[in-house]
């Protein structure tokens, strides 16, 4: 058996052995360590906001973007779904059809009657009706590029009171600085992204700047931190969004701004804000 100190209390060790973060015998490598860690720190962050939902609404309900093999997934139902006894649900969304249908027969094996698998891409998710109006939280670790930018817009549709996500790969706002670096240069504050590397860098800078900016102005408050324990992934920022109905109207206009300065007008559809620029909120 593994040491009992690394599983949590409660923690369904066939779901472990399933997810191959466990042996057959019950052991566990230090690759299957470092992963079981790594999603064990992030159920650290989301705990919390599963309790105030269940508090606040009776029940929950959550989409996961991305899912992959729908490691978070499972942990987060055995470690807090499971005992709820109510209509919670947790939905995976993912593009590779045999990855939903092995968590299909995983969910049913392991009696996780409260686990979705749906075959779409994060775009398509926003208007399928095989999606509740509403959700309470979403979650995207590791959503490649765009995909990030879709699970928020699907997040701000849904009227999600809890927004998680983990960028990856963010290329997009890095081609359009390329492209228009020549433009751009006049403008001194273009020296931070004139040499290549210092393009994709401060392109995957921006592109999380302008997402947190873009969440505050839907009424927002977002924290950003470090997932402590990735350390095999560059890809370590951790943006947490709850929507506390604030103030909309400074960081629409800063995300407006900061479009025009460094010239990114065009991406105004992706980033896009509510209209109350004009608002006195």
């Amino acid at each position: 058996m593994p040491n009992t100190h690394e599983i949590r209390p409660g923690q369904s060790i066939e779901l472990l052995k399933a997810l191959h973060i466990l042996t057959r015998d019950g052991k566990m490598n230090q690759d299957s360590r470092r992963k079981l860690k790594q999603v064990y720190h992030l159920f650290q962050f989301i705990e919390p906001l599963l309790k105030d939902v269940k508090e606040q609404r009776g029940s929950v309900t959550l989409v996961d973007h991305g899912a992959g093999k729908s490691y978070l997934g499972f942990i987060l139902y055995d470690l807090f779904f499971k005992d709820l006894n109510d209509n919670s649900h947790i939905y995976g969304i993912e593009t590779r059809q045999e990855l939903v249908q092995t968590s299909r027969e995983l969910a049913a094996r392991l009696g996780f009657g409260g686990m979705s698998f749906l075959n779409l891409s994060v775009a398509d998710s926003i208007s399928s009706d095989q999606l509740p109006a509403a959700v309470d939280i979403v979650t995207a670790l590791h959503a490649c590029n765009t995909a990030t930018d879709d699970a928020i817009h699907f997040a701000l549709k849904k009227q999600a009171k809890h927004i998680v996500v983990v960028p990856c790969c963010q290329a997009e706002v890095a081609s359009i600085l390329r492209k228009n670096k020549g433009k751009a240069l006049a403008d001194p504050l273009a020296e931070i992204w004139r040499h290549p590397i210092h393009t994709r860098e401060f392109g995957s800078q921006i592109t999380n700047v302008l997402r947190c900016l873009q969440l505050e102005a839907h009424g927002y408050q977002v924290s950003v931190t470090e997932l402590v324990g990735w350390e095999h992934s560059m890809k370590n920022e951790l943006i947490i969004a709850q929507f506390k109905d604030l103030p909309r109207r400074k960081p629409a206009q800063r995300l407006a701004e900061m479009l025009e300065r460094i010239g990114l007008q065009q991406l105004k559809d992706r980033f896009f804000v509510p209209d109350l620029v004009q608002t006195g909120r």
